[in-house]
């Protein structure tokens, strides 16, 4: 259990939390969600105890494992395999010892590995990384061969292998693609103990976690339930909140005119006093502001072109020499919504390059109308900014001819404030980088807006303005994302990047992501066929240390199986004296073995759950020994 006890926190010239209070369950998947800013990744530095707290406390179990994801893993000669595994930090010094383990120890060591599952490591590694996007034949290749955001899931994969007793995950699907995500989503949902996630992504927060702890005015508060579930409790909250301070000031309003009217007379002074009285004991009752959030501007073209927009018929593109897509035959008409489906590195980023007009083709035939406008927003324009501008700068470079106060109220309209419109780009926030460059590329009326991971800077409530904005736009969109809600509720058809081409995709989103999972699912057991195990040899040395080990198991197996037939005897014994007639008549004693009752059923259970343990452990062991 994870327990934040009046918590206050000054950093940074700010005060981020204050009497801040909220119990975590052991097991709990917990979204963490709240403004941007407004101190989630800062609460996980207090509980990762990088950072003390003014006041209060953050504590948990004695020897509880608290894991995050580093930034990225680093560039070493090590194997992408090997580094995933050295996250298991207990299981890397087994067989490090092993290696120079006197042959009285090498026993014990063996017994503790079976115990841990060593031997199915390996293959529990390479399927993670199978789910992050990594192929069967990367397993074996130095870190320093990846770039820094495919190490960054290494990273993550280290982290969900480690599996500690809480895991702190920091918008894990900024780095993922949709097919990552959606494996992401699954794999939370399974894992094994106590997880908090920063996250913007609706449909993670629905499927994946049990639990919401949202962040606003410096307070915590829990709710059960998905997003969905928090969204209903907190407009209830909101609701509730305000008819009892509107109740409130009636109520202080009537006192306060009774006071006024009859203060001075002397035969009603008495009432007008306790009144007084009440109206000053009258608890305030804090305001819940609903947040609100600036909207999109996404005009719609002016005049709308003759379909289609675009044709491509056998289009091949790539870059000098090398080919990324070919055999391409695709429509693009004037009021489509395409989602753009692919695992990272399958092409998506190379085919809006081709559509926007940045990249030729290399063959077949495209047309295009020369007088199509394309609005085309990607990753790499928020890191283009230079970062001593300020969003004016940035408005003066498009609107050259425009007035600075027409310049200014541009910017008011995409949410930001004066103060904003003169601070440098290095020191906005993500989002609201993003929402100056999304509102810009929009801002000549394109035909095609291309939209490349528009999101990953985005709160929950900015991502629904852009939902509403896209659906009120007139043009044609292309949109890649790992937003899956975004995606459902945007996009009427589906293309595929795949095998070296792009080509529609027969079905929806629920459809795309069972494939994704099947063939994650049969990438892991390829990876586990092929893999040969990290664990120690099965030499004739190692095999008789491993049926030494098999005693002490077994003794302890009995142990659990007899504490098993002891506490059912206890239960049948009590279950016989609450029957007695005579035990009606006796109320204290009923009572009480009634507690007794509850009390081995609790250890009956635990009990049991000790015994199927030890029971898997222990015919493990036998099957390693034999």
């Amino acid at each position: 259990m994870l327990l934040i006890k009046e918590l206050t926190l000054d950093a940074w010239g700010r005060r981020f939390f204050e009497d801040a209070s909220a119990t975590i369950p052991s097991g709990s998947k917990v979204g963490l969600v709240g403004r941007n800013g407004i101190g989630k990744s800062t609460l996980f530095k207090v509980i990762l105890g990088e950072l003390g707290t003014t006041s209060g406390e953050v504590t948990f179990p004695k020897g509880y494992r608290v894991g995050t994801v580093d930034q990225e893993a680093a560039a070493s000669p090590i194997s992408l395999l090997a580094t995933v595994l050295q996250a298991d930090w207990e299981r890397h010094s087994l067989l490090t010892e092993l290696e120079t383990a006197p042959p009285e120890r090498i026993g014990e060591i063996h017994g503790r590995l079976i115990e841990i599952g060593a031997d199915r490591a390996p293959s529990r590694a390479a399927e993670i990384l199978s789910g992050l996007g990594f192929s069967q034949d990367d397993l074996d290749r130095p870190m320093a061969e990846f770039s820094g955001g495919w190490r960054m899931r290494v990273a993550m994969a280290s982290a969900l292998f480690a599996e500690p007793d809480l895991l702190l995950l920091d918008e894990p699907t900024n780095y993922l693609d949709l097919e990552g995500a959606l494996w992401l989503e699954a794999k939370l949902k399974r894992y094994p103990h106590t997880a908090i996630i920063i996250s913007h992504d609706r449909e993670l927060l629905n499927n994946s976690v049990d639990s919401i702890l949202h962040v606003a005015g410096g307070k915590l508060d829990y709710y059960t339930g998905g997003y969905d579930d928090f969204e209903r409790m907190r407009a209830e909250k909101l609701r509730l909140n305000a008819a009892a301070r509107s109740k409130q000031d009636a109520e202080r309003a009537h006192l306060q005119a009774f006071v006024d009217r009859f203060k001075a007379k002397a035969s009603k002074a008495a009432q007008a006093q306790s009144r007084m009285k009440r109206l000053a004991k009258l608890p305030p009752i804090a305001a819940i502001g609903a947040e609100s959030v600036q909207g999109f501007t996404l005009p719609s073209p002016e005049k709308a072109m003759a379909p289609p927009l675009i044709r491509l018929e056998g289009v091949t593109a790539g870059y000098d020499d090398k080919v990324i897509l070919r055999d391409m035959t695709l429509r693009l008409d004037v009021d489509d919504r395409i989602g753009l489906l692919g695992v990272n590195g399958a092409g998506k980023s190379t085919f809006a390059k081709l559509i926007a007009g940045a990249l030729p083709k290399m063959s077949g035939a495209m047309h295009r109308d020369g007088r199509l406008k394309v609005g085309w927003f990607h990753q790499h324009q928020i890191e283009a900014l230079e970062p001593l501008d300020t969003p004016l700068d940035l408005m003066r470079q498009h609107l050259p001819q425009a007035t600075e106060a027409s310049r200014r109220a541009r910017l008011a309209q995409y949410g930001l404030s004066a103060t904003k419109a003169e601070t440098q780009h290095k020191d906005l926030s993500g989002g609201e980088r993003a929402r100056l460059l999304l509102n810009l590329v929009a801002a000549q009326a394109p035909h095609l807006l291309i939209l490349d991971e528009p999101t990953n800077h985005l709160d929950i409530d900015s991502r629904r303005a852009l939902l509403d904005a896209l659906n009120d736009y007139e043009g044609a969109v292309v949109l890649i994302t790992h937003d899956r809600s975004l995606m459902e509720l945007v996009a009427d058809r589906l293309w595929l990047a795949a095998d070296g081409s792009i080509k529609p995709f027969d079905g929806d989103l629920d459809d795309y992501s069972k494939f994704v999972l099947d063939r994650a699912r049969r990438a892991a057991k390829a990876g586990k066929e092929a893999s040969s195990p990290a664990a120690p040899r099965n030499d004739k040395k190692a095999a008789a240390a491993a049926r030494a080990a098999l005693a002490p198991m077994k003794k302890e197996l009995d142990a659990v199986e007899a504490k098993v037939a002891r506490i059912t005897r206890t239960l049948v014994e009590t279950d016989a004296a609450l029957a007695d007639p005579k035990m009606f008549k006796r109320q204290n004693e009923m009572i009480q073995l009634g507690k007794d009752r509850a009390r081995a059923l609790d250890n009956l259970a635990k009990a049991e759950a000790e015994w199927l343990e030890k029971a898997e452990q222990y015919e493990a062991a036998k099957a390693g020994a034999a």
